[in-house]
């Protein structure tokens, strides 16, 4: 079997970044590769001081229905998850910054007047839920080398990091009440011209915040027609500046636990490592959404039996979202380490 090759296209040395490359406005903005795989999104996330967890889609294009869409999903401190997906027939945007619209519903780049890092504003409203938040930027955005991944002739995945880290304010409103935003936020910018069902196995996407460490990893497997590459991209940053950016990590899964709302496995632990460099521990402490991929087709074409033919024959798809407890272990020069613990968020996603 010939192997289509992945092109990640790091500055080097080797499958990293020896000068990471500065984000222009117009890499998060309206991309349109025209594919008949498009699929293009901006996606931005709250974590909340008062244990509230805010995530906000704006979609040019959903991957299943290849429709404008918008999701608003909160997540209570008990664990409880409300959620808003509405598909739309109009959409727009610019290509040259960050200013998409959905219906009512919109992201945006604002320019501080001062010159410094830019400030992001999302806005959605819709069955009774808002957001109206705004992400001012305490970490300068990033991407992995060129910000692509290019399946052979197949298509490519973009994934640009307008945002590691967020100063975030405003407000949400839920249930008939609105509560005051402060926290921590996050927000990036995918777009897609490959089918991701035949190219890619699954991946893990995750982030970590502590008072003076920022780390953004994703580990992307794909399919065995590629080899089974895996696109393993990782941003350290100490205070406001990134000091790695680096593709030579490596990941190592724990246990396999199972779970009866996705219908598959997921590992209760994962270990990162960049060696020489840094170090990350996983210890799922709990699952705060989990999802059968499966659900999403016709609910009445998906009985049982039809159900058990495609975990045969092509697998298990589902999506989770975990809360865990991690260990960062950061080198510092001279030998010595940082050690910092707390809680991540982070999500695991297999399309097989």
């Amino acid at each position: 079997m010939k192997i289509i090759p992945v092109d990640e296209a790091w500055s080097g040395p080797g499958d990293k970044d020896g000068v990471i490359t500065a984000i222009q406005p117009a890499d998060n903005g309206w991309q349109d590769p025209g594919s008949k795989f498009y699929g293009e999104w901006w996606y931005f996330d709250a974590r909340l001081a008062d244990g509230h967890v805010v995530v906000g889609f704006i979609q040019a294009s959903e991957l299943l229905t290849r429709k404008p869409g918008v999701e608003l999903h909160i997540y209570k401190p008990s664990g409880e998850k409300i959620s808003s997906v509405q598909k739309y027939s109009s959409f727009k945007a610019a290509k040259d910054c960050c200013d998409a619209q959905v219906g009512d519903c919109w992201c945006k780049r604002e320019y501080p007047s001062d010159g410094g890092l830019p400030t992001y504003r999302l806005y959605i409203k819709q069955d009774g839920m808002e957001a109206d938040l705004t992400f001012a930027s305490e970490v300068p955005g990033w991407m992995p080398g060129k910000g692509r991944s290019n399946f052979g002739d197949k298509g490519y995945m973009s994934w640009v990091v307008a945002v590691p880290r967020a100063r975030v304010s405003g407000t949400f409103k839920f249930e008939g009440k609105t509560l005051e935003a402060s926290g921590i936020g996050y927000h990036d910018h995918n777009a897609v011209t490959a089918d991701m069902r035949r190219i890619i196995s699954y991946w893990y996407w995750g982030r970590l915040y502590t008072d003076d460490y920022t780390l953004l990893y994703a580990y992307v497997k794909a399919q065995k027609a590629y080899g089974g590459h895996a696109s393993k991209p990782l941003m350290l940053a100490r205070g406001s500046e990134a000091i790695l950016s680096s593709g030579e990590m490596s990941l190592v899964e724990g246990q396999k636990v199972w779970n009866d709302v996705a219908h598959r496995d997921y590992p209760d632990t994962l270990r990162i490592d960049v060696p020489g460099e840094v170090t990350l521990d996983l210890h799922v402490r709990e699952i705060i959404d989990a999802h059968d991929l499966l659900d999403d087709i016709n609910p009445i074409l998906m009985n049982r039996v039809v159900r058990a033919g495609v975990n045969k024959f092509i697998g298990r798809p589902g999506w989770f979202r975990f809360n865990s407890d991690f260990k960062l272990r950061v080198a510092r020069d001279g030998g010595a380490w940082d050690e910092r613990t707390g809680t991540a968020l982070h999500e695991m996603v297999a399309l097989q």
